[in-house]
């Protein structure tokens, strides 16, 4: 793996990535790993947060993998249905964990500005880890979700949203996920080369 010629790009969900949180850790240690920083984490804006993901990548020229975590899955799948595709280009997967489903009958308020969710397949490779007991997201919504976008789908057993709450600081198990996407994606570029 050829970690020196990716950027990580982490991006949060509602309200923030805490430094215990598993997306953290993660920033600490990739290396070329940056994270997208929202103005608002408790009071997300779908266009405010889709324009900084956009932001982080249309300012770097290096190929980058997103890293998503519950509604920085959803920012990933808006910002994909509208980016220009010279920073389409430049991202070479996206790893998405435990997307937030926001037209779910009991999502909270702050959220339901990012419905509804787009259902186009996303321009790049993608992996969707989910989980069967997830507050935010049913594990037939997450399948219904990676269909929709054209992801390779997991689903764990038992793991809740995959955060800190649900008992994952680091979430060691996951860079597996992790590099085997990295895998495809570079496969997936060298057969468009």
């Amino acid at each position: 793996m050829r970690t020196h010629t990716v950027r990580y790009l982490i991006v949060p969900g509602w309200q923030g990535s805490t430094d215990e949180h598993w997306q953290s850790h993660w920033q600490r240690s990739l290396p070329n790993s940056a994270r997208v920083e929202q103005t608002d984490w408790l009071k997300p804006n779908r266009a405010d947060w889709v324009a900084e993901l956009q932001r982080n990548i249309g300012s770097h020229p290096c190929p980058t993998i997103l890293i998503a975590h519950s509604l920085g899955c959803i920012t990933v799948a808006h910002w994909a249905a509208q980016a220009p595709i010279e920073s389409l280009r430049r991202v070479r997967a996206a790893l998405l964990v435990a997307p937030a489903d926001v037209q779910r009958a009991n999502c909270p308020p702050a959220l339901q500005n990012f419905a509804p969710i787009p259902q186009q397949p996303l321009p790049f490779p993608s992996q969707l880890v989910g989980s069967d007991n997830d507050c935010a997201a049913s594990a037939a919504r997450a399948i219904e979700l990676a269909r929709d976008w054209g992801s390779a789908a997991t689903i764990l057993s038992g793991v809740g949203h995959i955060n800190v709450q649900s008992g994952h600081q680091r979430w060691e198990q996951g860079f597996a996920y992790l590099y085997r996407l990295q895998s495809h994606a570079e496969q997936h570029t060298r057969r468009r080369a």
